[in-house]
């Protein structure tokens, strides 16, 4: 019996291995380092065993990766343009977006009972978690070359971000100003996420709930409220 649960075992490590690696397009030294990029809090409780402090880590190096990218790609453009052009690319909503398109939904370790994680972003959260294990399992260049070649050139398209309006809220407000109706955009959760504040900002039209956007800052929330609004009414 304690053999077949091994070999059972040695099954589903293969199995997880074989998935990974198609997901990141990459080898790997270090399994249980990615066991725990990919492990939510829900099914581990503490800090050395869930992927927050990888998470944590993982946001910093994207972040680093984009704004260099971005100071390459566009020499001549200001620093507002920049950090914009950054918010779009790494924002909430984008990231949970890229992460369920690179399958990692199937490879995240979460609480599957818990129907509020089936809408949240933890899937986002976890794609930073895993720039942060390729990050410590292979170092800096070559993480910058991995963020680049499997999440910023076939999944966060510049071209099309840069067309859309550099402020969106800026835009939503115009929009309900010229056809007079009113425009507000409220607070509607703070809450403690691992070891960050995450903050629901909703975009109210006439009173009636338009779209919400979620970020660790209120601007970003914003924004991402504001771009959901915006695509939603078609003024994109």
């Amino acid at each position: 019996m304690q053999f077949l649960k091994k070999l059972f075992r040695k099954g589903e490590d293969a199995a997880f291995t074989s998935q990974l690696k198609n997901v990141l397009a990459i080898s790997t030294r270090n399994e249980l380092l990615y066991r725990t990029a990919l492990s939510h809090r829900s099914v581990k409780e503490t800090p050395d065993e869930n992927n927050e402090r990888l998470e944590y880590l993982g946001d910093a190096v994207l972040s680093a990766v984009v704004a260099d990218y971005l100071f390459k790609r566009y020499p001549y453009k200001g620093e507002g343009f920049l950090t914009e052009m950054r918010s779009k690319m790494v924002n909430r909503q984008q990231l949970n977006d890229i992460a369920l398109k690179m399958g990692l939904r199937k490879l995240t370790f979460y609480n599957k009972f818990d129907n509020a994680l089936k809408g949240s972003q933890i899937f986002g959260n976890t794609l930073e978690a895993l720039v942060g294990a390729v990050y410590l399992d292979k170092g800096y260049l070559k993480t910058q070359n991995w963020v680049l070649r499997q999440i910023v050139i076939p999944h966060m398209f510049v071209d099309d971000l840069e067309m859309i309006d550099i402020n969106l809220k800026n835009k939503l407000i115009g929009w309900a100003n010229k056809n007079g109706k009113t425009l507000s955009f409220e607070l509607a959760e703070e809450k403690m996420e691992g070891s960050r504040r995450l903050f629901t900002i909703n975009a109210m039209l006439d009173g009636e709930l338009l779209s919400y956007g979620k970020g660790y800052n209120k601007k970003d929330a914003s924004q991402v409220a504001a771009q959901v609004a915006v695509e939603k009414l078609g003024l994109v």
